[in-house]
């Protein structure tokens, strides 16, 4: 019997294991390696409320996502499930790679280490914060593969609230922890997508 969302229950453990895929690299790759890495380093807390806002867009994404889809509003062609799952792997993997670049400095929560400095290798010659455009290509990848246009929509707009407000908050702190080398660094960048935003 097919899914309720997908056109066949193939297509929904595909999801499935996409998403948990996402969850267990933020566990492994967001928290507990940086976590080792740090080893002890203090770190100055300044999450004025965005880790909540962060987990209530997942809440809020995840939610718009299953609705859309299930009620068929938006609806795109099946075939762009596949399209869907594999930019959602994209998203996973250009994620990791932006955390695996910060090293010791990445964390979940919003903060500066003792003697951090600005990093810009890898991703982060162009943008600021590809951690969270891993973010955005998942999200975009979710909406694909629910096949449904109004639920990327949604998804995006929820990703610019949260995150935007949590991009603010960071930068915030940053300039006010690295000083002029973070300025700098803005200059010449931009905040999740290259040459644009």
């Amino acid at each position: 019997m097919p899914s309720i969302i997908f056109t066949s229950n193939y297509a929904a453990i595909g999801f499935v294991i996409a998403l948990v895929c996402f969850f267990v690299a933020e566990q492994i790759g967001g928290i507990i390696i940086p976590a080792i890495r740090r080893g002890g380093a203090k770190m100055q807390r300044r999450n004025v409320g965005s880790n909540f806002l962060v987990i209530f867009s997942w809440v809020a994404v995840l939610g718009f996502t299953v609705v859309f889809a299930k009620i068929g509003f938006g609806l795109l062609p099946d075939w762009i499930y596949y399209i869907g799952i594999a930019v959602m792997f994209a998203g996973i993997v250009f994620r990791q790679w932006a955390i695996t670049v910060l090293g010791r400095y990445f964390s979940t929560v919003l903060g500066v280490q003792e003697g951090q400095k600005v990093v810009e290798t890898g991703p982060y010659r162009l943008i600021r914060h590809p951690s969270y455009t891993g973010v955005l290509i998942f999200l975009a990848g979710m909406g694909l593969a629910v096949q449904s246009w109004a639920a990327i929509l949604i998804d995006i707009a929820i990703f610019g609230i949260a995150y935007g407000y949590r991009i603010f908050v960071e930068e915030k702190v940053l300039i006010n922890e690295l000083g002029n080398s973070y300025v700098e660094y803005m200059k010449r960048t931009k905040r999740v997508i290259p040459y644009l935003a």
